[in-house]
């Protein structure tokens, strides 16, 4: 928070997106930031859509097993409900959330909210996944963050899923998914159309 000219108080609203492939640090880089706001004596609410269940119900977990408490949803709408009086907003698995997801960060960061979203920018077949693309349009700050490629050991660009199953979603770790380079998921992909 500021204090203006005149000793009124006035909160810098913003979005950050931390997007990348699976296995890239993602959640862990949302934790790290969201445990400094609190460290800070910022008030921060946590959520999470609710059929992301791999590791917890209710916490935010990292491929580390780093982990913070969150709020489950099913709708981005109820996080405007139940963001009230808060200083900044955390939000994992973005991909999974709603398109109404970009109007409920942009009404927060109007709000003079913090807004830190963490999601795949891509799925499985190298298409923007979700409510993502916009999400990194409207931000004042997007970091990718990069895998490391488990084929050449360059930096990851998707996350390539080894199991014959072609919804979009399908939640999941390593028995699922690896980190590839552009190259190395090329290679792959003709080599299972041969």
């Amino acid at each position: 928070m500021q204090n203006n000219i005149n000793g009124e108080t006035h909160r810098p609203g913003r979005i950050e997106v931390v997007c990348g492939s699976m296995f890239s640090g993602k959640t862990e880089e949302l934790i790290r930031r969201l445990r400094r706001a609190k460290f800070a004596k910022q008030k921060v609410e946590i959520f999470k859509p609710a059929i992301d269940v791999r590791y917890s119900e209710e916490d935010v977990v990292s491929h580390d097993q780093n982990h913070i408490l969150s709020t489950p949803i099913d709708s981005s709408a109820s996080i405007l409900l139940l963001a009230n009086d808060i200083d900044v907003v955390g939000i994992d698995e973005a991909q999974f959330m709603d398109m109404g997801l970009v109007d409920v960060c942009n009404e927060l960061a109007n709000r003079g909210v913090r807004v830190i979203v963490a999601g795949l920018d891509m799925d499985y077949r190298g298409v923007p996944f979700g409510p993502m693309p916009a999400l990194c349009a409207i931000a004042d700050d997007v970091t990718k963050v990069h895998a490391i490629c488990v084929r050449c050991g360059n930096l990851a660009y998707v996350s390539h899923r080894k199991v014959e199953n072609d919804k979009r979603v399908l939640l999941g770790e390593t028995a699922e998914y690896e980190p590839l380079c552009r190259e190395c998921y090329k290679e792959v992909m003709n080599s299972q159309i041969c």
